[in-house]
């Protein structure tokens, strides 16, 4: 019975696995990041050319509404000094309720919205797009292959192709990775759009990847700490285990009968 059940279990997984990836599109290639896996952490670097890429190329359209200013000079993410964090946040205009009409933005203020009617807020992308792998969006193959949000970012930017259609007026692109095959949004990279400040060669993978990390911080901020807390818990619940075990062992000792020879 037992075994008629796992093995059911089973197959209800690997179906449901599988409808959920045909449902969001085609193939997402499983690139690496460095903060996969329990130990990974995000690469400071990376987050900064990433950050360099949304100013410059996503903001014209997209916003971050729910990330605050002050958390890019915050340990763990793109980590600006203080000073470069409030010089980039007086880029910005926000509108102020209290004056009814904008004005520059200050550390405490969030990310301001997207500009362009109907261009989806990418604060949570990387967590929203990680719903096709496994059933309901358990994340099963995120847990065991590392894929997730940023694999489908990273592959959904370089999937364009050069086929366009029009429909009701409006001009789609085809992109094998999108759900249905053809994206309301334009191609928007095309290698060396950018000059990292890093140095770094700006070709379209480096570009797709280093937004996509970006786009992961913005949607888990706290991931490290996060990752830290769990290995600290599983450590101290193993410890326990093993104090448990030794005490019952030691209080059970004079009522359990010895072994005969």
């Amino acid at each position: 019975m037992f075994k008629k059940l796992t093995i059911t279990a089973l197959t209800a997984l690997t179906l449901g696995a599988g409808g959920a990836w045909a449902a969001e599109g085609g193939h997402v290639t499983d690139y690496k990041f460095s903060f996969e896996g329990p130990f990974g952490k995000y690469d400071q670097a990376q987050l900064q050319r990433g950050l360099q890429i949304y100013t410059q190329i996503c903001s014209v359209c997209h916003g971050l509404k729910f990330v605050p200013l002050r958390s890019l000079s915050e340990p763990g993410g793109p980590s600006l000094s203080d000073d470069a964090m409030r010089a980039y946040a007086e880029t910005f205009e926000v509108f102020d309720p209290e004056l009814d009409d904008y004005r520059t933005a200050k550390p405490t203020d969030h990310f301001p919205e997207g500009t362009y009617p109907g261009a989806p807020d990418l604060s949570l992308m990387a967590k929203g797009r990680a719903g096709f792998h496994g059933p309901l969006g358990t994340g099963i193959s995120q847990f065991f292959k590392g894929m997730g949000g940023p694999e489908y970012i990273t592959s959904y930017l370089l999937a364009f192709t050069d086929e366009t259609k029009e429909e009701a007026g409006t001009l789609y692109y085809q992109n094998p990775v999108f759900s249905t095959g053809w994206s309301a949004m334009p191609p928007q990279l095309f290698g060396d759009d950018v000059e990292y400040a890093d140095g770094t060669e700006a070709t379209m993978e480096q570009e797709a990847k280093d937004i996509a990390a970006f786009l992961m911080w913005t949607a888990e901020p706290k991931l490290m700490a996060r990752k830290e807390a769990g290995v600290i818990s599983v450590l101290f619940l193993g410890v326990l285990t093993v104090l448990l075990y030794l005490t019952n062992k030691r209080l059970w000792a004079p009522y359990k009968p010895k072994k005969q020879i």
